[in-house]
């Protein structure tokens, strides 16, 4: 296993952790984890050399912390730091981060969290977070040995990203999206040098977009992805798209979220392999041209900006058009149609839209909104 520096702390990190949120389940029921097929997998993990675990409350319908407690028995739990996630939008006042947090505590059979994260914060709940003096309530728990680090995972855009990062010094590390097609989204690119000169380890997760950057490659992107060497690579492209991110020295981690025995030793395959700085500038060129290729593949030229929200019906515009591009440009049916009809509340989807036309006004794209609507609720709604 290859280690790298975690932020500012005096730890090495391995470069893959252990992403708790796609255990392998029985009969597709999220939650019920098959404990003896995931229990290994845990296991495996840690004996190769991968030290730090990641999940949250709500993971596997809030089945996935007692599970991980229970699997990180007989010295396990020592050999590893463990990371879990305050359901922020849950909170509606300071106590009831006591509540989770005991809560937590007891699932997983620990009585403290190396590395505690504010999970999703985004422009609301950060907001939330301030007015409810979370922050001061995480550090008496640091300080009285509950907690061992402070951090925060992001869904948001950039500009939001920074706010939090200006407006809070605690922090010491941070978790986000990244991988070779979201160098722009939410925190992207930027998001991630900041954090890394201001000191933060980054941890980094959807590496493969949920699964769909490992799905089989769409006809034509297939010879770029010949040219960078795929075929010759005993894990093929994910092998590359996993070590695109290792190759960035502002990367302390990259967490995986793994459901088979398989997925899990080539990914430590990958790991052991991986060093930043590796990749040649040809080597760099061809991922921008590949990102070039895949974006070629949307059905709808939306950018994500978001002059067409808020939507007067309540529509999440550009996460449904995002989530119907993903459809089309990765191969991959399973993920984006999964997010459309399980992630997304009823009243963001397409099919509540009253064709009011206010987004259409509104979109410097120039693009027939409201027909994208309708062919992404007939493509993704099940």
């Amino acid at each position: 296993m290859q280690y790298r520096k975690f932020g500012k702390l005096d730890w090495q990190v391995s470069a893959l952790g252990f992403g708790a949120m796609r255990m392998p389940t029985v009969d597709n029921d999220p939650g019920h984890i098959d404990e003896e097929a995931a229990t290994e997998m845990v296991h495996t993990a840690v004996n190769e050399g991968v030290n730090y675990i990641d999940t949250a409350f709500p993971y596997h319908r809030e089945a996935g912390e007692a599970f991980l407690g229970r699997a990180l028995q007989n010295g396990y739990r020592q050999r590893v730091k463990l990371a879990t996630k305050l359901p922020i939008w849950k909170v509606e006042q300071q106590s009831d981060f006591h509540k989770f947090f005991d809560i937590q505590l007891k699932r997983l059979d620990t009585d403290y969290i190396d590395f505690y994260l504010i999970h999703a914060l985004d422009a609301e709940r950060w907001k939330k977070t301030k007015d409810l003096k979370i922050l001061q309530a995480l550090e008496k728990a640091q300080s009285q040995g509950l907690i061992g680090h402070i951090g925060f995972s992001f869904h948001d855009d950039y500009p939001v990203f920074k706010q939090i990062l200006d407006e809070y010094e605690g922090w010491e590390f941070c978790q986000i999206q990244y991988n070779f097609m979201d160098v722009a989204y939410q925190a992207g690119r930027q998001g991630l040098r900041d954090a890394h000169n201001r000191g933060l380890a980054v941890l980094v997760m959807e590496p493969l977009k949920g699964g769909q950057i490992a799905a089989e490659p769409p006809d034509q992107v297939k010879p770029v992805w010949d040219q960078l060497g795929a075929s010759k690579r005993r894990n093929g492209h994910v092998d590359l798209a996993l070590k695109w991110i290792w190759d960035h020295p502002e990367v302390s981690l990259v967490l995986s979220g793994m459901s088979t025995m398989e997925q899990l030793r080539q990914n430590l395959a990958s790991a052991k392999e991986s060093n930043p700085r590796a990749f040649s500038n040809e080597t760099h060129i061809l991922f921008e041209q590949l990102r070039g290729m895949y974006d070629g593949l949307r059905q709808v030229n939306c950018t994500g900006c978001g002059y067409c929200t808020p939507c007067p019906s309540g529509v999440n515009i550009p996460r449904v058009l995002r989530l119907y591009n993903d459809l089309h440009m990765y191969n991959d049916l399973q993920q984006p149609i999964k997010v459309y009809n399980y992630v997304l509340d009823g009243e963001e989807r397409a099919d509540q839209c009253t064709e009011c036309g206010a987004c259409e006004e509104a979109c410097p794209q120039n693009i027939s909104i409201i027909e994208a609507l309708k062919a992404a609720h007939k493509s993704l709604a099940q």
